[in-house]
């Protein structure tokens, strides 16, 4: 074949620049020390590459933002666990000092004082938040666990079940001197004489009750199946009752019935009262019938009478409630972290609120994070899971036996200072005041007496809540043993990609200036070979 100058020169430009087109690479490798600078200089490398990217991608989101916000989340759940393990060891603390016999006017006060300051403390924990979100609510993070200011006029009605296994024996007291404040007083005032009763109660777990729309519990007929039995409250008979000043009071009755509406046998009735007052006022004293029930809306106490109590301990009962409630005081927990409950506040839009379906199992309100591909990890602790009203509801006791004792003392200690007062000298005032006396001594025995037992009785259920709480916190510590292996091998997985990625993508720069050395003199040498080529024509060969 025949070459021509032509085919020579054209030959050359190619040449050259198919060499100057390998340094221009080598040189954009140099600078940016990729292998590729577009998806067609190699497809097999950038579809590795773009795969590789998308995987650390996700991993990168998993290592640096899902499992740090996850650490952050349970470190703020931990520690306010802790502080509330804390605040309930102090609990405990004052129940040990409240369950001695030696207690004088000023250790009483000083555990008043300490009771009340932790129990305004202890509920606080559970408003505790992570960046703006509340950590006990479950999936509700922008609504507090507790009422945060006294809000006098949201109303719920709440569903509160109850197992036979929660019946506990409590003290009631009647009678409640009254230290005369004239002379006159000291010699013609009744001496009121304190009584004791003992019965075992329920507890609602709340008191100031508006009212009780609904009590049914289970029960054994003769044959042993399961019966239902209903106090319809909502169809209560109101009666009347007469104080002694004369003034009279509304309390209500109703009666307790089977499925089929007939009234069982023996004859079953619930009395709904006030105020304790208003119970001793109606019975003599604080007494239930053995077939009977009161309901005290002052406290939100449910107190049975013995064949009562035994029937549902010997049967093991459960029992539903339905009751409502308007007015909640800063600090208490909000019923739709505990029960199944609508708030009514605005009567033309109710909102309900679900916690237990209707097999009652608990509902579950979770907040899942994705911490690796294809594994979640829950890493909230829902309130009723770590504590609930119980724990307010004891202190309220405590706060309440303890001053009583308080103010039992007083009164014995104004009496004896009557006495050494030069206006009772006479035998007459002496002896009316040695009567006044033995009373109250009488009801500060009671009183003392009644908070050792109660106070003793506390410290076993302080150390179940403390016993919750722990396991609680155990939880959390396991999550972020969980959530700590799982960041581990991220950080592995995260490394082993960017070395993937780092092999596929990049290359060595002594490769690629060895690359480039040799593009480069291949350039010049076809700069050099064309420049000879340039010159030679065919007359060079004539």
């Amino acid at each position: 074949m025949r070459v021509t100058n032509n085919m020579i020169l054209r030959n050359s430009s190619y040449n050259i620049n198919g060499t100057k087109g390998s340094v221009n690479s080598s040189m954009n490798q140099m600078t940016t020390q990729k292998k590729i600078d577009k998806p067609s200089d190699d497809p097999v490398v950038a579809i590795r590459s773009l795969r590789l990217s998308t995987s650390l991608s996700s991993v990168d989101q998993y290592y640096k933002k899902n499992i740090p916000d996850a650490e952050s989340w349970l470190d703020v759940t931990e520690t306010a666990l802790t502080n509330m393990k804390s605040l309930m060891t102090d609990v405990r603390t004052q129940c040990v000092n409240g369950s001695t016999d030696t207690l004088n006017q000023a250790d009483r006060n000083t555990i008043l004082k300490q009771l009340k300051s932790l129990q305004t403390q202890l509920y606080a924990e559970g408003n505790a938040d992570y960046a703006g979100r509340t950590v006990f609510t479950g999936y509700r993070t922008d609504q507090n666990l507790v009422f945060t200011n006294n809000e006098t006029k949201t109303s719920y009605e709440i569903e509160q079940n109850f197992s036979y296994e929660e019946l506990e024996s409590f003290r009631y007291y009647t009678g409640n001197v009254k230290v005369p404040a004239t002379k006159d007083e000291v010699l013609k005032s009744d001496i009121s004489d304190t009584t004791q009763t003992n019965y075992y109660r329920l507890r609602t777990s709340y008191d100031k009750l508006d009212g009780m729309s609904a009590f049914s519990y289970t029960t054994k007929d003769a044959a042993g199946a399961t019966q239902k039995v209903t106090i319809n409250l909502e169809n209560a008979t109101d009666q009347t009752g007469t104080n002694v000043d004369g003034s009279n009071f509304t309390y209500k009755t109703a009666t307790a019935v089977d499925a089929g509406g007939a009234a069982i046998n023996p004859a079953r009735t619930m009395y709904v009262f006030d105020t304790e007052e208003d119970w001793a006022t109606v019975m003599g004293q604080k007494e239930v019938g053995e077939n009977d029930i009161v309901l005290i809306k002052e406290n939100g106490n449910i107190v049975l009478g013995e064949k009562v109590s035994s029937e549902f301990r010997t049967n093991k009962s459960t029992i539903a409630t339905t009751y409502d409630k308007t007015g909640f005081d800063q600090g208490e927990l909000r019923p739709e972290y505990y029960f199944n409950c609508t708030n009514k506040t605005d009567a033309k839009n109710p909102v309900s609120y679900k916690k237990y379906d209707e097999n009652g199992k608990e509902v579950g309100y979770d907040i899942n994070y994705t911490i690796a591909n294809n594994q979640e990890l829950t890493v909230n602790t829902e309130a009723s899971d770590a504590f609930n009203s119980d724990i307010q509801r004891d202190i309220d006791d405590m706060i309440s036996a303890v001053t009583k004792a308080i103010n039992a003392h007083d009164k014995l200690t104004e009496l004896k200072s009557m006495k050494s007062e030069a206006q009772y000298a006479d035998k007459e005032y002496q002896t009316k005041l040695d009567e006044w006396m033995t009373a109250a001594q009488k009801e500060a025995d009671y009183a003392d007496d009644h908070l050792q037992k109660l106070f003793s009785s506390e410290i076993g259920k302080v150390d179940g809540y403390l016993g919750k709480i722990n396991l609680s916190i155990t939880q959390v510590g396991c999550t972020v043993d969980q959530l700590k292996l799982t960041e581990t091998r991220m950080s592995n997985q995260q490394e082993t990609l960017q070395e993937l990625q780092s092999e596929n993508d990049n290359l060595d720069l002594s490769e690629i200036i060895i690359n480039y050395t040799a593009m480069y003199n291949a350039y010049q040498s076809s700069l050099t070979a064309a420049g000879k080529l340039g010159g030679m024509t065919l007359l060079n060969y004539l």
